[in-house]
């Protein structure tokens, strides 16, 4: 077994960043996730509604985020591994896309739902 280094509390904390950083410096996707993010999140928070309500909702936008790291790490190990066309590759770069696909439609379903009784449609 290879001898690893220790790691801290803070060392990793700085690999997070780090990961965020080349994140949002190379991913368009990303970039468009976090605009996203803010413009809905405002949103949320404007609406005349209860706090409970723009709490779900903004609390509903990270799962689009988190999908989306997830799927840079994929590609990013995928493109790793081979730059050459395979059936495998593109099965898990798609797999990657789905779960930003899935994500997103999640979060829709969550502000539907939640504007829907907020404003006593329900």
């Amino acid at each position: 077994m290879l001898n690893k280094p220790k790691h801290n509390l803070f060392r990793n904390g700085r690999y997070a960043l780090e990961g965020l950083y080349d994140i949002i410096k190379n991913e368009t996707s990303f970039k468009w996730q976090i605009l996203l993010f803010v413009l809905a999140g405002i949103l949320a928070w404007m609406l005349p509604i209860k706090f409970v309500y723009s709490a779900i909702l903004s609390l509903s936008l990270f799962v689009p985020v988190l999908a989306e790291i997830v799927n840079s790490a994929i590609e990013r190990v995928v493109d790793l591994v081979t730059q050459d066309y395979h059936i495998l590759a593109k099965n898990a770069k798609d797999a990657g896309a789905a779960i930003v696909l899935i994500s997103l439609i999640f979060t829709a379903c969550v502000w539907i739902a939640t504007l829907l009784v907020a404003f006593g449609a329900v």
